[in-house]
């Protein structure tokens, strides 16, 4: 059931136009506004854990493109003042098929690839959904990519254990451009 959920609410999702090559697949270059440099500034907690605390950690975002846009990766780098550091590896891949990309992220930690989140960008906001693990449960994953400009981006991920009725937020990024 959980799984039919995820498809519906992904396949809900329709991309925008935005260029020449959108007009020939449609949402190719949805990410074109964010390659560079950011500064990113970050609030963290457990999943599923409104009243776990937050915390800071402040850093960089590289994106840099692949395959002519349809692609691309993001190299993170973040620290907290107590010296705690997050550092991955996001792939970013557009499907030309169904008008979508798929969010990837291996955290350096430990090297593993988390759970894709899939979707589009609708009138300047990118929801993506998925499916990931907390302490054996399978629970709903949200990210939001939002307040986009030139120069700044919001960035929210929360969890769901009640089949998208409610949501936690436990990552919210600004990132700022250098």
């Amino acid at each position: 059931m959980l799984r039919a959920l995820v498809l519906v609410c992904v396949m809900a999702l329709t991309p925008t136009t935005t260029s020449a090559q959108s007009a020939q697949h449609p949402g190719a270059d949805d990410f074109a506004w964010e390659v560079g440099l950011w500064d990113t500034h970050v609030e963290v907690r457990g999943p599923l854990d409104a009243d776990a605390p937050w915390t800071v950690f402040d850093g960089t975002s590289d994106v840099r493109p692949l395959s002519q846009g349809r692609a691309n990766t993001v190299d993170l780098a973040l620290v907290n003042d107590a010296g705690v550091r997050i550092e991955g590896v996001a792939l970013r891949l557009f499907n030309p098929r169904s008008g979508q990309w798929s969010i990837n992220f291996a955290g350096m930690n430990d090297g593993m690839l988390t759970a894709p989140v899939y979707g589009a960008f609708t009138e300047g906001r990118g929801v993506f959904y998925g499916q990931d693990t907390v302490d054996g449960r399978v629970v709903m994953v949200r990210f939001v990519i939002s307040d986009i400009t030139a120069n700044s981006a919001r960035f929210v991920q929360s969890w769901s254990a009640d089949g998208g009725l409610s949501w936690i937020d436990n990552w919210v990024a600004t990132d700022t451009r250098r």
